[in-house]
C-alpha cells in the first residue's frame, strides 16, 4: 500500500533537502515525492511526476525566490505549503507575507547549524505536514505557523497557571470577548477583525505562534480592521474598540480591575501543549468575567481551548464554535462540541454578528 501524504522538498541547499527527505523516510504516511533547488525546476518536475500533497518551500533561492512561487501557487492551483526558511526569522515581515499570502506554517531554520535544527525539529516538522494535509480539501489559505522548537509532548493542564475558582464573578461589568484559535486562525482573524465595527467590545486573542510573530500579526490585523489592535502587554486595559494579542511564548489572563478589565502577561510551561494556551485565557474569562465573557473557539488542530470554553460556558458566558464548513483544521471547534462547550458551531459571518451585538 503506498504512503498517503506525498511531499515536494524546494530549497537551494543540498544540505536541507537532504536532511528533511532522512528525516522523513521512515514515517509510514508520508513519502518524498521529490526535491527541487528552486522553483523552476520543482515546476518541471511537477508537470512530469504530478504534483504533491504537500510543499516545503524555502524563501531566498535563484531564479524565482519562494513568497513568488507561493503566490503562484495559491493563485492557480493551491497545494498546501509550509515554509522553511532562515529569513523566516522571529517577527520578520516575510513570515507574516507568507501566512497571508496562504503558507499553512511557517519554521524559521537557522543560518548555520541547520542540519542538527531539523533534526531536532523533527516532531514539529512531521506535525506541521499533518496539518497541512488536512488542509487540502478546503484550502482557502492564510494559516497559522508552529513553534520551530522541538516539542514537548507532556500535555499540562491550566492548574499549572492558572486555578479555576469555585466562586462565579459578579455580572456588573461590560461585554468581553475572547477568541482562540490555531492553524488556519491568520485568515480566519482577519476576516472577522476586518469586519468589526470601532465600538466593538473589548476582544482578546489568543493565536497559537511563536514570540516575535504575534507582534507582527497584530501590526498587520490593525491596519485592515477599524479596531485598534496591538499584541498585549502586562497591565493593558480592556476598552471598547481595542483587540488585544496574546505574545507568542507567553500566557495571556483577564483580571478584573474595579469595574473593568486588565491583562496580566504571565510566563510558565505550555499548557495543553501550548503557549499561549487558550485554554488559559478562557479560564481566567471564566474566572473573572463570568456571564459578561463571549467565547469563540475557532480553526485549528488539537484540543487546546476546548475544556476552558466548557469551562467559561458553565459560568454562564455566551459560548461559541466555529462551524466545519469555515474551519481550515477542523480540530479545536470538533472537540469543542463533542463535549458540549460550545452552544452552537457557527459561521465567520454568524460570528461577526454576535460579536457587533455585543
Amino acid at each position: 500500500m503506498g504512503k498517503d501524504i506525498n511531499v515536494f522538498v524546494v530549497d537551494d541547499s543540498a544540505i536541507v533537502r537532504t536532511t528533511i527527505k532522512a528525516l522523513l523516510e521512515s514515517e509510514n504516511d508520508i513519502n518524498i515525492l521529490g526535491t527541487a533547488s528552486d522553483p523552476i525546476i520543482a515546476q518541471e518536475k511537477f508537470k512530469r511526476n504530478g504534483k504533491p500533497d504537500v510543499i516545503i518551500l524555502d524563501i531566498e533561492m535563484p531564479r524565482m525566490d519562494g513568497l513568488t512561487f507561493l503566490k503562484k501557487i495559491m493563485a492557480e492551483d493551491p497545494i498546501p505549503v509550509i515554509i522553511c526558511s532562515s529569513v523566516a526569522q522571529e517577527g520578520s515581515s516575510n513570515a507574516i507575507e507568507a501566512l497571508f499570502l496562504g503558507a499553512v506554517e511557517v519554521i524559521a531554520k537557522p543560518d548555520v547549524g541547520v542540519k542538527g535544527f531539523l533534526e531536532e525539529s523533527r516532531a514539529w516538522l512531521i506535525h506541521a505536514i499533518h496539518a497541512a494535509f488536512k488542509t487540502k480539501p478546503v484550502l482557502k489559505s492564510r494559516p497559522i505557523l508552529q513553534h520551530n522548537k522541538k516539542t514537548n509532548n507532556t500535555k499540562l493542564d491550566t492548574d499549572v497557571i492558572l486555578k479555576l475558582k469555585n466562586k462565579q464573578p459578579k455580572n456588573n461589568t461590560h461585554s468581553i470577548i475572547a477568541i482562540g484559535a490555531s492553524t488556519g486562525g491568520v485568515q480566519t482573524l482577519e476576516k472577522i477583525l476586518s469586519s468589526i465595527p470601532e465600538k466593538a467590545p473589548p476582544i482578546l486573542i489568543t493565536q497559537h505562534m511563536p514570540p516575535g510573530f504575534t507582534k507582527s500579526l497584530a501590526y498587520r490585523l490593525d491596519k485592515m480592521s477599524a479596531l485598534s489592535i496591538k499584541e498585549a502587554v502586562d497591565g493593558d486595559k480592556l476598552l471598547h474598540g481595542r483587540a488585544l494579542i496574546a505574545p507568542g511564548d507567553k500566557h495571556m489572563i483577564l483580571k478584573r480591575s474595579g469595574n473593568s478589565y486588565i491583562v496580566e502577561i504571565k510566563d510558565g510551561p505550555r499548557v495543553s501543549r501550548h503557549k499561549p494556551s487558550v485554554d488559559v485565557l478562557f479560564r481566567s474569562c471564566a474566572n473573572e468575567a463570568g456571564a459578561n465573557a463571549i467565547g469563540f473557539i475557532l480553526t485549528g488542530m488539537g484540543d487546546d481551548g476546548a475544556k476552558g470554553l466548557k469551562e467559561m460556558r458553565d459560568c454562564g458566558a455566551r459560548t461559541y464554535s466555529q462551524n466545519e464548513n469555515s474551519c481550515i483544521v477542523y480540530g479545536m471547534p470538533k472537540i469543542a462540541m463533542e463535549i458540549g462547550a460550545s452552544m452552537d458551531a457557527l459561521s465567520i459571518n454568524q460570528i461577526v454578528d454576535i460579536i457587533k451585538k455585543g
